[in-house]
């Protein structure tokens, strides 16, 4: 008999280190289903309702408030307990009338920001590919999983690049504003020993012969200390300031 694919379990102690449950307590832990977002990078949405929210004490429990249509991802019930849930996502409880955005923290790989109802209506995606497919069209490779196509005129000129950041629009997928990877934009740290680190570009190595994860980046945070990092562990977030709320201290 061939194989069907991989495996659609997972143990605990196999888990991502920044999943916040109890390794040793049980065997087995509930495994993302493929989406948006690489299991590596996100969290099942059990173990955000259950570990991070603090909305049920049990599997069972936050199994029934999720296939209930009580949790909303990017204004879309997700009625899936293995739903992927990762960075910059919207995740809404309408019965509670609570809104967060999934962002970087320093003490671990993601924490969930409280946001208020102007901010659930965007989302930042930075844009990982792009090319030329047939008709002449653009199509833009958003890091969510998203597919943008347009046409050389709809760009306006704009020039959009890999790791720049589009603004969409969640209720019609249109993009808002363009923020561009460059010196003098507003960043936070998504990976490596500086994650949730934030604040102002001040430098982009820019070496023709090295590879995009061998190059430099300096990020100056509001305390005056700079960090390295490099660019694929950076997302813009704002040109002057951040356009999202970011836990303090970061």
């Amino acid at each position: 008999m061939g194989s069907k694919g991989g495996s659609s379990h997972l143990k605990r102690l196999a888990a991502p280190a920044f999943w916040p449950i109890r390794r040793k307590e049980k065997v087995w832990v509930v495994k993302p289903s493929p989406g948006p977002h690489p299991s590596d990078r996100s969290i099942p949405l059990l173990v955000v309702v259950r570990d991070m929210l603090g909305l049920a004490k049990t599997g069972k429990e936050a199994s029934v408030i999720i296939s209930e249509g009580k949790i909303k991802i990017d204004g879309k019930i997700r009625r899936d307990r293995r739903f992927p849930v990762g960075l910059m996502d919207v995740v809404e409880i309408p019965a509670l009338n609570k809104v967060y955005r999934v962002v970087p923290s320093t003490h671990r790989m993601f924490t969930f920001q409280p946001i208020n109802d102007k901010e659930k209506t965007f989302k930042l995606c930075r844009i990982e590919n792009k090319k030329t497919v047939k008709g002449g069209k653009i199509q833009l490779n958003l890091h969510d999983g998203r597919n943008l196509l347009l046409r050389p005129e709809e760009t306006g000129g704009n020039g959009y690049k890999v790791l720049d950041v589009l603004k969409i629009d969640l209720s019609n997928n249109q993009i808002l504003d363009h923020l561009k990877f460059e010196k003098g934009m507003y960043a936070v740290v998504i990976g490596g020993k500086n994650v949730g680190k934030h604040g102002i570009l001040t430098e982009i190595e820019d070496t023709p012969y090295k590879k995009r994860k061998l190059r430099t980046v300096k990020i100056k945070g509001k305390d005056g200390v700079e960090y390295n990092t490099i660019p694929d562990y950076v997302f813009v977030v704002g040109k002057e300031s951040p356009e999202i709320l970011l836990p303090e201290g970061g």
